[in-house]
């Protein structure tokens, strides 16, 4: 742990530009929700639309605290796209979808204020 930090925050390993601009960090919308039966931790299954240049992604998102799988579809969020799959309760998670600790322990999604085109980049 550093500076009582429990992530290991360590301003001495600070991210380049160069990280940064690895990361595809993309805007898409929510096609489908579920709730991800077998998860350890209740969480979500997303279908999401990245455009025509990524297609539909699935991924696996624990926020079932704040949305309701049907309230979800619809919205658009944030999440990072060249990532390797992760393997979550039999589903193939192909994108991370970003949040926020909403600071009480529920997580918040990060999404745009304002509609943009599915599959555009954050820059």
């Amino acid at each position: 742990m550093f500076g009582g930090l429990p992530w290991g925050y360590d301003p001495r390993r600070l991210a380049t530009f160069e990280d940064f601009l690895a990361l595809d960090v993309r805007v898409g919308t929510v096609l489908s929700a579920q709730v991800l039966r077998g998860a350890r931790t209740p969480a979500l299954r997303l279908s999401i639309n990245f455009g025509d240049e990524l297609g539909t992604k699935i991924s696996t998102a624990q926020i079932t605290e704040l949305y309701d799988p049907d309230e979800l579809v619809g919205l658009q969020v944030v999440a990072i796209c060249n990532l390797p799959t992760k393997r979550v309760a039999g589903v193939d998670s192909e994108v991370l979808v970003l949040a926020a600790n909403g600071g009480t322990g529920e997580t918040v999604l990060l999404m745009p204020e304002r509609p943009v085109p599915d599959g555009v980049k954050v820059s």
